[in-house]
């Protein structure tokens, strides 16, 4: 946690930002803990998508998603948000870079759409691996406090 009060979880995501909006709203429910979510939107219908699903506050572009991956504690999002020209396009080199760099945790949702196909995946539906997702970052945010960061 950096020393603050509450954790920092940054949620990006793009295109219509369906699958960042479900992820925020089931990390709300299941974190019991004081939380600050940012919404990180690489367009502005994937930042609106997400406030609606509950964050704290949002951003979009290429430049406040390199900011907040440098402050986060927590970064959660499609697979695709650590790799360049992922999502259409839509993730920059210089997004994946600052993803891939950030010292916080990353909790990554495969989403064959961004043609990555990871070893061992199971062929699951958006909300159970919302719900996984969810639990990952609950289970992070336990072992963090108890470590004292």
């Amino acid at each position: 946690m950096k020393g603050r009060g509450s954790m920092k979880i940054a949620v990006i995501d793009g295109q219509g930002g369906a699958l960042g909006r479900h992820l925020i709203s089931a990390v709300k429910s299941a974190a019991h803990a004081e939380i600050e979510i940012t919404a990180l939107g690489t367009n502005s219908a994937a930042t609106s998508a997400m406030m609606n699903g509950g964050a704290d506050r949002g951003a979009t572009g290429e430049n406040p998603i390199i900011v907040a991956c440098a402050d986060a504690d927590i970064i959660i999002g499609p697979v695709g948000i650590l790799c360049a020209n992922a999502m259409l396009g839509e993730i920059t080199p210089a997004m994946a870079l600052a993803v891939g760099a950030a010292r916080a945790v990353k909790i990554l949702v495969p989403v064959s759409k961004c043609d990555i196909m990871i070893a061992g995946a199971s062929d699951m539906s958006y909300g159970e691996y919302v719900k996984i997702a969810a639990g990952m970052v609950a289970g992070e945010i336990k072992k963090q406090k108890s470590e004292g960061k």
